[in-house]
């Protein structure tokens, strides 16, 4: 099959990427044979591997949409990958249509693209940056011109926390970004599981990650719902006690229905803050402070 596709500056064809698997498991057409290959590989260990892409997209659009029904009206999606059928401005713009979206994401491809995602839409813009780096975000001056700290945003982190190994703090790094929101905000989040999957398929996963996105890390429910620490967690679906789910029973009308093998890869939540104390949208160095790899989670 010969490519379409044009790589941008800084993109090796050859080498898959998650933002790209992830587009071909959707269907879409932002992806190379490297990373065509690489879904091949995932498909022979696990068949209902596009069932799990659908299933957290799903929970992705029925999450940021019930954020906005909350009155929220500014998004930060991170790790937001390609254009593809319902992105996070069209989602949350059908509820609200004042609703400004920033999207941020590491694969240079995706601002290759943007015009496809947001076209010449002054609401909506695509930051290319690292998600271990919240400060290089928070203060990115297109960031800046759309989110306003004194407003709850929803911030969005959907099946990518899973590629932050655990020398990287990602509690850490997750608790920089909700300390920068004001009260009311809300944080959507899924990540990936190792809870009750057979090694070999683990094993393939955990390969394919390390090629695409330099890891793959899971991570157990309890692990996933420490991300939460400090935020009200709202329940998943009518009947049900806040916590984490898994992603296709959240939002869903019938839980029976909406619990997929494919689901049952990724837990999800979606928590409110509410009184936490606050800090500084803008990160404040007081002398003498440690630096940043120094302190704790």
């Amino acid at each position: 099959m010969a490519e379409t596709l044009q790589a941008p500056a800084g993109v090796d064809p050859a080498r898959p990427s998650s933002a790209r698997i992830y587009d071909y498991l959707l269907g879409g057409a932002n992806n190379f044979e490297a990373d065509r290959a690489a879904a091949g590989r995932l498909a022979q260990r696990i068949p209902e591997v596009a069932d799990t892409a659908w299933a957290n997209r799903g929970f992705h659009q029925r999450a940021a949409k019930w954020i906005a029904e909350q009155g929220v009206r500014q998004f930060i999606d991170i790790g937001s990958g390609l254009p593809t059928v319902g992105n996070t401005h069209e989602v949350v713009r059908r509820v609200a249509p004042d609703a400004r979206v920033v999207y941020v994401d590491n694969d240079p491809i995706v601002l290759a693209h943007s015009a496809e995602l947001i076209g010449d839409d002054k609401t909506a813009v695509v930051i290319i940056a690292d998600l271990r780096e919240p400060d290089a975000i928070l203060e990115n001056p297109r960031l800046q011109e759309l989110i306003d700290p004194g407003e709850p945003t929803g911030l969005l982190m959907t099946a990518v926390l899973h590629f932050i190994s655990d020398a990287s703090k990602p509690r850490a790094l997750l608790a920089r970004y909700v300390a920068a929101l004001a009260d009311g905000s809300y944080l959507a989040l899924s990540h990936r599981t190792f809870d009750h999957k057979p090694t070999a398929a683990m094993r393939t996963l955990a390969e394919v990650g390390e090629q695409a996105a330099g890891g793959s890390h899971y991570r157990s429910k309890d692990e996933i719902r420490a991300f939460f620490d400090g935020l009200e967690l709202v329940p998943p679906y009518q009947g049900a006690e806040p916590d984490v789910s898994w992603v296709g029973l959240w939002g869903c009308e019938d839980p029976a229905l909406a619990d997929s093998e494919g689901s049952r890869w990724l837990y999800c939540g979606v928590a409110r803050k509410n009184g936490l104390t606050r800090q500084p949208w803008y990160p404040i160095r007081l002398p003498g402070a440690p630096p940043d790899e120094a302190r704790q989670d």
